[in-house]
């Protein structure tokens, strides 16, 4: 069932779905038939739920797993800081659900939010591009651990459930469509500065031990910040080094 709320353009279009294999999945499908900007998808469980580098996203029930759709027409090589826009728009709405959590979440690059050292939370991203080289469209996925925290073999994981009584996935869901209409009007009339300090805000403290993935290349370094573009910048002990993709990790690597 679809209902109107405040988004792009004036409205979002929500539709929720008891259960779908991927709420992402379904957006994009929605993109590429002609589907406008402000589609939200919600389900109340998913059974082939995406992570970053085809991993597997499991969204049992009483957990959020919600996609958007955006048109943005930005150039492709603004995709990055999409990804810090959703990052810190995720954590603003889950310490807007659950402000008791402020002291205890860190995001960590580019858009995961950690409860400690294990992860509650994370975004995926999928776009095209338009024949004129921008994005045609863009896919959001939010992901969330509320109730549940499922087993991930690559790394552990947390859920609100284990702080207080977690919020529900609506509440959750209108709090993250609230605070991305702020943060898009923010970019759009302010650009990207203010986005990438509030990232730095919601991080791990600088001097963190990381460890990032480049295919086969592992780098160790320690957390010296983002470039005005939102790159991560690790500090390798041979000076500072900017990357603009890889999978990271707290810590060393092992």
């Amino acid at each position: 069932m679809s209902a109107p709320a405040p988004g792009v353009g004036g409205m979002w279009r929500i539709e929720r779905y008891e259960s779908l294999p991927s709420t992402s999945d379904l957006c994009i499908a929605r993109a590429r038939a002609g589907e406008a900007a402000g589609l939200v998808v919600i389900a109340g469980r998913q059974s082939g739920g995406r992570g970053r580098a085809g991993r597997v996203w499991l969204s049992p029930p009483g957990n959020l797993a919600l996609s958007l759709l955006l048109r943005p027409e930005t150039p492709l090589a603004e995709a990055g800081q999409w990804a810090l826009v959703a990052g810190v728009t995720l954590i603003e709405a889950l310490l807007a659900v659950l402000p008791r959590a402020a002291r205890r979440l860190a995001l960590k690059w580019p858009n995961d939010v950690m409860l400690g050292e294990d992860k509650l939370a994370g975004i995926l991203i999928d776009s095209a591009a338009s024949a004129a080289g921008r994005m045609a469209w863009l896919v959001l996925g939010f992901g969330a651990n509320l109730a549940t925290a499922p087993e991930l073999a690559e790394r552990p994981t947390a859920a609100l459930a284990g702080l207080a009584p977690p919020p529900s996935p609506e509440a959750l869901a209108a709090a993250l469509l609230e605070r991305l209409d702020a943060w898009q009007a923010v970019w759009r009339e302010r650009g990207f500065d203010p986005v990438r300090e509030a990232w730095l805000r919601h991080a791990h403290p600088l001097g963190t031990a990381l460890s990032l993935i480049q295919g086969a290349r592992p780098v160790t370094g320690r957390f010296a910040g983002l470039s005005p573009t939102g790159a991560l910048l690790l500090d390798t002990g041979d000076g500072i080094e900017s990357f603009s993709t890889g999978d990271v990790m707290l810590g060393a690597a092992s």
